[in-house]
């Protein structure tokens, strides 16, 4: 999506936004400077924004580009990373992140968007929102900078549960095609199981399992199937949704984040080593700053939750200003999509047509076409 349909869309047709202030690593503060980046970009967007009202109004205030479009709802608890997600569901009515959950829940909001825990954000949003009919096991997905020509591959699940079965696989690989078909504008995504080897011997059974289940939705859910690919695949030019396990996934975002930093941190110190060098890093600036920009993981900051009854964006919880912007950017674009209403009922079609695995498995002989 251009920055100019942005601007149009959100013009004409105000989109509001529920922001809980208080879960990130640095503070409201952060989020406040995110959230008045973003308004700058998209000028019709309104927040909803959860967390002590006396503070929050005094950061708010200082950003000239919040002026007249933020209500603060009052919210004194605050989910740390530290606490279980059990006990939040349990406790965790007057903090910031049920507050902005709930706005979503009660329509308020289009999109709730968080920096905060992972594990108690995914517990709330599954109890407040409810799951999509049909999905087991809800999933994150995020955009990973790729080869490809759209810049990004969907990849899911990055750590919503760290469980997986070859049925929860294949609602990941729909609810994959339908992000990257929404918001990566591709008409027919290509799908790839991620796997140790491609050889379809390869695996555990239930990886073995889930590569027939998917095959065979391909040509129905009107997506291409490529098979197995490896940690190589996930930032190349095979497939656009890469399919995984939480835990998998999880492990290969942070992977991933790692490796950027210290390829930052080298390069820094590559440019320092003498004179000379640092000479050459000035006449570099301009190619060096482009290298910066496609490998910064705040730049593509944000985690969808995906088969739920609402749209929750999950922040990095070390997110900085550029960071959240970008989540709010997600958001926004999300919601104008009408993605999450997209999803819901593509979800409603196929569980209409593919009632459950055992179906799926059934030779051509027993499900002629």
């Amino acid at each position: 999506m251009t920055s100019s349909q942005d601007h149009k869309t959100v013009g004409q047709t105000p989109i509001v936004l529920s922001i809980d202030a208080m879960g990130g690593d640095l503070g409201p503060e952060a989020v406040v400077s995110g959230m008045s980046r973003s308004a700058k970009d998209h000028p019709g967007i309104r927040f909803l924004v959860h967390g002590p009202e006396a503070r929050l109004a005094r950061l708010i205030e200082r950003k000239k580009a919040l002026a007249g479009r933020c209500e603060i709802r009052d919210a004194s608890g605050v989910v740390s990373m530290q606490d279980k997600p059990s006990q939040i569901v349990r406790h965790g009515q007057d903090t910031s992140m049920w507050a902005a959950i709930e706005a979503v829940r009660a329509k308020e909001a289009a999109v709730a968007v968080s920096c905060g825990n992972t594990g108690a954000l995914m517990a709330l949003s599954m109890i407040r929102l409810k799951k999509l009919p049909g999905v087991n096991r809800p999933a994150i997905a995020i955009l990973w900078p790729s080869r490809n020509p759209q810049g990004f591959n969907v990849m899911l699940d990055v750590g919503a549960d760290v469980r997986a079965d070859a049925q929860d696989l294949l609602q990941y690989a729909l609810m994959g095609v339908s992000y990257a078909r929404n918001g990566l504008n591709l008409e027919r995504p290509r799908v790839g199981l991620l796997n140790v080897g491609t050889e379809e011997h390869k695996g555990k059974a239930e990886l073995k399992e889930a590569h027939e289940l998917i095959g065979q939705m391909a040509d129905r859910a009107q997506f291409d199937f490529v098979g197995f690919v490896e940690g190589g695949d996930i930032p190349g030019a095979s497939c656009d949704v890469i399919v995984t396990d939480g835990f998998t996934g999880n492990v290969a975002l942070k992977t991933g984040e790692g490796t950027a930093s210290l390829i930052g941190d080298r390069l820094k110190e590559a440019f320092a080593f003498s004179p000379l060098s640092r000479l050459a890093s000035l006449l570099a600036l301009t190619s060096l700053r482009r290298l910066k920009r496609k490998i910064d993981p705040r730049r593509v900051n944000g985690g969808v939750f995906l088969g739920l009854n609402g749209t929750v964006v999950k922040s990095h919880g070390a997110a900085d200003a550029t960071g959240v912007s970008a989540a709010i950017t997600l958001a926004v674009q999300l919601s104008q999509s009408g993605f999450a209403e997209r999803l819901a009922a593509r979800l409603a079609s196929i569980t209409e047509t593919v009632p459950d695995a055992e179906d799926l498995t059934k030779t051509d002989e027993e499900h002629p076409k």
